[in-house]
């Protein structure tokens, strides 16, 4: 069957954001066996292993980069990946996949809020009408809230992953605005940096267990699938569709996710909880479709913004 590039460029983010939602179930799935840090070093070290080649194309580039530059890059990596990678697995030990991945949209949010300050970016009327959509379909979701014991520490992961997402949102926004770094050298670089940061504290503070053939299956199909490949086919995408097209098919996650949650995890939605949803996702589209066009790609949003230089996205990935 033969697709026109077009049709080619719609499919295949579809196909990555696919791969992304189900990353949450195989997280969700696999940390009963693999300790949540331990495991998200693992999959980005060897993702950043399987990249690092591309480096070789812009090896002028790399090598010309200043202190400055690599400390931003460093920066980037620690917190996009380090903390924000890191706390998305300790959430996704503690919390059910479809609530973490409605928290995780929060993103939108505060960075509307704080890339008024930071990046000088004033939302429109429209956005901030968006924003008080997503709050409605969040209250309309949890109400009313019931929180158990063993839910609190989840909830807490949560709000500091939201927190490091947004601020890496920021950061890689700030970075790739500038367009004096190709989006592959600061993908590479910063996940090499967040990556060994991230599997030395797993290492250190929960070890390394004994994996089955299992828990390697997935950790090693995490790094090749669902984050080399699928970073490679994202940006390609991006060469035929406008950010705003790859912000809307990027936020059909939400609803993926509670799709495949519902499926694989068996956790339920009642109606109550689809209807916040969709208003949710509403709410996060219009503050996505009707932003002022930027002066360079916008930072991306993967499973918890993935990747965080090339492609242009609100929160989430996977």
């Amino acid at each position: 069957m033969c697709f026109s590039p077009r049709l080619r460029a719609i499919l295949q983010p579809l196909f990555v954001t696919f791969l992304w939602s189900t990353s949450w179930v195989l997280i969700k799935y696999a940390t009963d066996e693999i300790p949540p840090l331990t495991f998200a070093g693992l999959r980005y070290g060897i993702a950043f292993l399987i990249l690092l080649p591309g480096l070789w194309k812009y090896r002028v580039e790399t090598r010309t980069l200043s202190p400055k530059e690599w400390g931003r890059l460093a920066v980037l990596g620690l917190v996009f990946y380090t903390l924000t990678q890191g706390g998305q697995f300790l959430t996704l030990n503690r919390l059910e996949a479809v609530t973490f991945s409605l928290l995780l949209n929060f993103t939108t949010v505060l960075v509307a809020f704080f890339g008024i300050v930071t990046l000088r970016e004033l939302p429109s009327p429209l956005q901030w009408g968006g924003i008080v959509i997503f709050m409605i379909g969040v209250l309309v979701y949890f109400f009313p809230l019931s929180v158990a014991g063993g839910e609190v520490l989840g909830f807490t992961w949560a709000g500091f992953t939201v927190c490091a997402n947004t601020a890496a949102t920021l950061l890689g926004r700030s970075v790739n605005r500038e367009k004096t770094i190709p989006p592959l050298v600061v993908t590479v670089i910063s996940m090499g940096v967040g990556a060994v940061f991230l599997l030395g504290i797993g290492l250190m503070v929960q070890g390394l267990p004994s994996l089955s053939p299992t828990g390697w299956a997935i950790v090693v199909w995490l790094a090749v699938v669902n984050t080399a490949l699928a970073f490679t086919l994202w940006n390609r995408t991006l060469q035929t569709l406008s950010a705003v097209e790859s912000s809307i098919i990027n936020n059909t996650m939400l609803i993926q996710i509670a799709v495949l949650a519902w499926l694989f995890l068996g956790e339920r939605l009642a109606l109550r909880d689809v209807a916040g949803l969709v208003l949710a996702m509403v709410g996060v589209l219009v503050v996505q479709v009707t932003r002022a066009p930027p002066r360079s790609p916008p930072p991306s949003r993967g499973e918890a913004s993935w990747p965080p230089s090339s492609s242009p996205r609100g929160t989430g990935g996977g």
